[in-house]
């Protein structure tokens, strides 16, 4: 499945901004706005992980072809992260179980720090399908389920539809069923107030038909804990997500936002994103301080995007594309993230099918 195409209507060269992906079976549920009062709370990615989540790719949906491109980086971003927290892999069957054990032992993977879930999945996109872990006010890890069509009903999401309910029966974690359309891609969260997202993918008619930024507000305050928002307009219908936020900006801390620069916004939008920069630029967190814009760079022989990049607990792993810019891309990370060390994993394969490292991790924070 190809996620993201990024501006190429928009300019003679494409700008893949990334947007991570998943699915689901049900036609959207009526909108009931919460209480708008904070219940839950959605640590940031870089607060301390139990672990890490991944569905691992299979012939099932896709074909032997699309498993054995993927399998390598699968094994790559798990021996990546398991030194530091548990990584829990999805594998569609026992049989997956077995040849994925056999594959990160011979890799020289610490099994001890592996646990799997066996149930079946369309795909490998968990950051927009998979559970969405928070706090509650007495500092409990639950699991909120917001309801996943598939990016308004673009591909087949039966399995993943239910990955949610199933990760929450495993770990023995209370769910919180909210009946609204929510990819995890969709926002970006600082852990301190501030949520990032764009119009295009959490307003569009294709996900929840007659929300209003009010209301999807309202949701984020209540299940998310956000008190302050960054809204981009994004371009509804470029790719199959209808412009995620993780393609655009990411929060490092709650001072600083990685994004890219004005210009290379200006030379591959053709100017279409321009606005969205200028709200960055005079954005600020909850406290109401401005944020620094960091930028990276664009690897423009592959059209791939390092913003796409997971933190980890002792680690930030960072897509590579083969590309000279790998390398100052990996520093400028590095430099973000003093404590933790930059593994670049070259994404190439994934990247074919518009998706990179954040698409398909979800993170588990610490109990």
């Amino acid at each position: 499945m190809k996620k993201h195409v990024i501006l190429s209507s928009l300019a003679p060269v494409l700008f893949m901004i990334l947007i991570a992906s998943c699915t689901k079976d049900v036609a959207p549920t009526p909108i009931s706005t919460p209480e708008n009062v904070v219940v839950y709370t959605m640590p940031g990615e870089e607060a301390v992980h139990e672990g890490t989540w991944l569905q691992w790719p299979h012939k099932y949906t896709n074909g032997q072809q699309h498993q054995d491109r993927y399998d390598p980086i699968w094994v790559a971003m798990t021996k990546a992260l398991h030194t530091g927290e548990i990584v829990h892999i999805v594998a569609y069957d026992q049989t997956e179980q077995t040849r994925i054990t056999q594959l990160l032992t011979q890799a020289g993977v610490d099994m001890a720090q592996i646990d799997f879930l066996i149930a079946k999945t369309n795909d490998v996109w968990v950051r927009d399908n998979g559970p969405i872990f928070v706090r509650d006010e007495n500092d409990n890890v639950l699991i909120t389920n917001w309801e996943f069509n598939g990016w308004g009903g673009k591909e087949a999401y039966a399995h993943d539809n239910l990955i949610p309910a199933y990760v929450s029966a495993a770990l023995g974690v209370s769910k919180v069923d909210v009946n609204m359309v929510l990819e995890g891609g969709a926002i970006e969260v600082d852990g301190h107030g501030t949520l990032m997202a764009t119009r295009s993918a959490i307003l569009n008619s294709n996900r929840n038909p007659g929300l209003t930024q009010e209301q999807a507000e309202a949701f984020f305050k209540h299940y998310l804990g956000a008190t302050n928002f960054v809204w981009l307009d994004g371009i509804a219908g470029l790719d199959i997500t209808d412009m995620h936020i993780d393609g655009v900006a990411r929060f490092v801390g709650n001072h600083t936002i990685a994004t890219y620069s004005k210009e290379v916004i200006e030379a591959y939008s053709g100017g279409a994103m321009l606005k969205d920069y200028e709200v960055l630029q005079t954005a600020r967190n909850a406290a109401g301080a401005s944020y620094t814009l960091v930028e990276l760079p664009f690897a423009t022989q592959s059209e791939g995007s390092y913003l796409n990049y997971y933190v980890g607990n002792e680690v930030v792993v960072v897509p590579n594309f083969n590309e000279p810019t790998d390398a100052e891309a990996n520093a400028i990370i590095q430099g973000l993230y003093p404590n933790r060390t930059v593994v670049g994993i070259n994404v190439l394969e994934l990247w074919k099918d518009g998706g990179a490292i954040h698409c398909v991790t979800q993170q588990q924070p610490a109990s």
